[in-house]
């Protein structure tokens, strides 16, 4: 018997005229759009669809515009009769995952994230942190390149993302002092990364307990289906474990190459990414390449992955 699990971004692989198309096509998910712009008092749906690259990628615009088409998405699946086994959402994407959930209302989430970002940008001053990613080495290595290279800074894994890439996070210092010992290590590729924040390291703790206070006063339900979370690559169920693995997951790393392979293991054989872009696809392939991985962030690739899990549940016996 086959069964599916949501995979949600946290990041885009293009930032401007996202959702646009589901808008365009969809009223479950232009509903999604009007509820975000109303929920944040101004028009989100503007930003994503006619915003430059820029405002897109201002971590308080980001958040907020990714869970929105992740959300926008999920309806419209959800509208055609396809839910899932198990969800997993990557960082910010853990958010729409639970809204997918109905562990958090969309309105609630929406401004929580945006809030989030808010917070992680001004947690650390800018050019203090930095973010790189390495290739070609395991994650146990990567640890130890951090652990050479701290010199009584921080710099750690943040994301755990396949057997061949792992992100790091810290002070820019250290990162860059790791880059140049994993190079030396033999990584295929050590690269800085463009990015506003050091996230999931130490360095956001600030931004952690200004966002505990958010979390501990929104009301979260028990979760329609299980979640595997970021903080501990384990499946959960009730609110109030959501409400504390997002609170941890803000300074901790993001386990996805074992979250991954957890719901493979509770039999998940099919996985659709659902929001904007095809990142999560790329790092599945790299953990397993035996699953079935599709995405939906526009009306073709919802029809094509709707006819693609139709006919790979009629290959699959039921047991």
């Amino acid at each position: 018997m086959s069964k599916l699990a949501f995979l949600f971004p946290g990041q885009a692989s293009q930032y401007p005229g996202m959702g646009k198309d589901l808008a365009a096509n969809f009223a479950e998910s232009r509903a999604v759009f009007a509820e975000a712009d109303a929920a944040l008092g101004f028009s989100l749906s503007q930003l994503c669809f006619e915003g430059s690259e820029d405002a897109l990628k201002l971590t308080e615009n980001t958040q907020p515009a990714i869970l929105t088409v992740s959300v926008a998405a999920y309806r419209a699946l959800a509208a055609r009769g396809i839910e899932p086994d198990f969800a997993a959402g990557h960082s910010l994407g853990e958010y729409s995952a639970l809204v997918a959930a109905g562990a958090l209302e969309f309105s609630d989430a929406v401004k929580l994230v945006r809030q989030r970002g808010r917070y992680m940008q001004e947690a650390v001053p800018a050019g203090e942190g930095a973010m790189a990613a390495i290739l070609g080495l395991s994650p146990a290595d990567v640890a130890e390149v951090c652990r050479k290279a701290a010199d009584g800074e921080v710099v750690s894994p943040a994301n755990l993302n396949s057997p061949e890439q792992t992100v790091i996070a810290g002070n820019a210092a250290a990162v860059k002092r790791s880059v140049e010992i994993a190079s030396q290590a033999g990584a295929k590729r050590a690269v800085i990364l463009a990015v506003s924040a050091p996230f999931h390291c130490a360095l956001l703790m600030p931004a952690q307990k200004r966002l505990e206070v958010d979390l501990r006063a929104t009301k979260f339900n028990n979760l329609r289906f299980p979640l595997v979370t970021n903080a501990d690559a384990e499946t959960i169920a009730s609110g109030d474990e959501a409400r504390e693995s997002l609170i941890r997951q803000v300074t901790m790393p993001v386990r996805w190459l074992e979250s991954v392979r957890e719901m493979i293991e509770q039999g998940v054989n099919i996985f659709v990414e659902v929001g904007p872009g095809k990142v999560l696809s790329g790092l599945l392939r790299q953990i397993d390449r035996s699953v079935r991985c599709f995405n939906v962030e526009d009306a073709a690739s919802l029809q094509a992955t709707l006819d693609k899990i139709a006919q790979a549940r009629a290959e699959t016996p039921e047991s």
